[in-house]
């Protein structure tokens, strides 16, 4: 590695000793990000056993004591009502600045640390298209999204060109947050032994090329930005300097923040030194005037009142809409701005899975219940986040309910919902998935 420290060090210059005290101490940055879909800073902070510091990076992020363990077993954060999150890689969507009723467009998304935080920023308006090209890490973006509890999203598996070749002028923002040399998260994985500087320049090549992809989806007028988790120039300053040298209809332009260290002029750095283990990010504007969204014709679907009916026994007003698909045995409830024309894509998920129809009966789905808030469910059960009934029930076991609790029931954690099960004789059924459940 003396070639990466030695370019480290030409990049620095006198605060190359600082980064090293950093790059060769095991105490790392840690954090996470609260999901004000679900859950307030203040709610969060006054819930967890262990003290939470404001990060620079924003809003909603929190520095964790770096002795904190096993946090992804907290019942909270199985309920979706926090990310853990690299403090500073949290910038690049705050920098993005998204709006409500955006179309947001996230390319490289895995494992969903950026789309979770553009979802909440949308607050269940506009809508969240969610990209990953390789297919394992597209389910465990999948499965970020629904614990988080966004209903307004689409997740896909496609490559970048032909997923924005198809949705050319769509989107009002999109986040590129390119796969890098992962300099920035050395101290936390084995990406240093994959670092060369011909590993370097090739990533710099793939990153310019999606880049170019995304520029079609981008609306006139809307915003790109591109960031990485690595320090290298080639890949930073000088894949934007690249993009913009072959694309004068864009401009790189002020995002408005403070933390890290400005390049490039706008563009922004961060360094261990600035309280976050690495990251790059750049604003990007598209010249042209804008203009709105267009629609694709919507299917005429005549939806059997029996599944309005299955909607309304376990949840009030319809929360999720009434744009209702049938796909063979599950029932879609769809993003109320699904206008896109899919044929072809590979689209995981799009929306939220009301429920599945089995034989002559609808079971409803998880999906549902952990993108519901308590007050949407006609039934639901609420546990303090230290109780040996949400313990139990996050293994898998039954639990014991009030009498009078009947029928499919929110289990909520501190009220905030986190799954369902099947309620009688004050016995509640476990319907926590099994790929989900706390092992003992």
């Amino acid at each position: 590695m003396n070639d990466f420290l030695l370019r480290m060090k030409s990049l620095l210059g006198d605060e190359f000793d600082e980064f090293l005290k950093f790059y060769n101490s095991d105490d790392f940055i840690k954090g996470l990000r609260v999901n004000t879909l679900k859950c307030s800073p203040k709610k969060l902070c006054s819930l967890l056993d262990f003290e939470l510091k404001k990060t620079p990076f924003c809003d909603e992020g929190f520095y964790i004591p770096s002795d904190v363990k096993s946090i992804g077993n907290n019942p909270l954060h199985h309920a979706g009502a926090f990310y853990v999150q690299e403090p500073s890689a949290t910038s690049a969507v705050t920098m993005l600045d998204v709006h409500e009723g955006d179309y947001v467009l996230d390319l490289c998304a895995a494992p969903g640390g950026k789309s979770t935080q553009i979802g909440a920023k949308l607050n269940g308006t506009g809508l969240l298209w969610s990209n990953e090209i390789v297919r394992n890490r597209a389910n465990i973006l999948l499965s970020n999204i629904e614990r988080m509890g966004i209903s307004n999203a689409v997740v896909s598996n496609c490559r970048p060109d032909e997923l924005c070749k198809r949705l050319e002028n769509r989107f009002d923002r999109i986040l590129v947050d390119a796969p890098c040399s992962g300099e920035g998260m050395f101290r936390k994985n084995d990406a240093e032994r994959e670092w060369s500087i011909e590993h370097v320049k090739s990533c710099a090549a793939r990153q310019l090329l999606i880049l170019n992809s995304a520029k079609n989806a981008l609306k006139n007028g809307g915003y790109m930005v591109y960031s990485t988790c690595t320090f290298s120039k080639e890949e930073n300053e000088g894949v934007i300097s690249r993009f913009l040298a072959e694309n004068p209809d864009f401009e790189l332009v002020d995002s408005g923040v403070t933390f890290g260290r400005p390049t490039l002029d706008y563009a922004r750095r961060i360094f261990p030194m600035d309280g976050g283990e690495g990251h790059f990010a750049a604003k990007l504007h598209k010249k042209g005037e804008p203009y709105s969204n267009y629609s694709i014709p919507k299917k005429n679907n005549k939806i059997d009142s029996k599944i309005f009916d299955f909607y309304d026994s376990i949840f009030i007003d319809r929360p999720f809409g009434e744009n209702i698909e049938v796909i063979k045995d599950k029932i879609i409830v769809l993003p109320q701005n699904y206008n896109f024309d899919v044929k072809g894509l590979q689209i995981l998920r799009a929306g939220v899975i009301l429920g599945e129809i089995v034989k002559n009966r609808i079971e409803p789905h998880h999906s549902a219940f952990t993108a519901a808030k308590k007050e949407n469910c006609k039934s639901a059960v609420d546990f303090d986040v230290n109780s040996k009934e949400i313990a139990a029930y996050l293994h898998g076991e039954e639990i014991a309910v009030p009498q009078d609790v009947k029928g499919y029931t929110a289990v909520c954690v501190n009220g905030i919902t986190t799954g369902f099960g099947k309620a009688s004789n004050s016995r509640l059924k476990n319907k926590y998935p099994k790929g989900l459940r706390i092992l003992r």
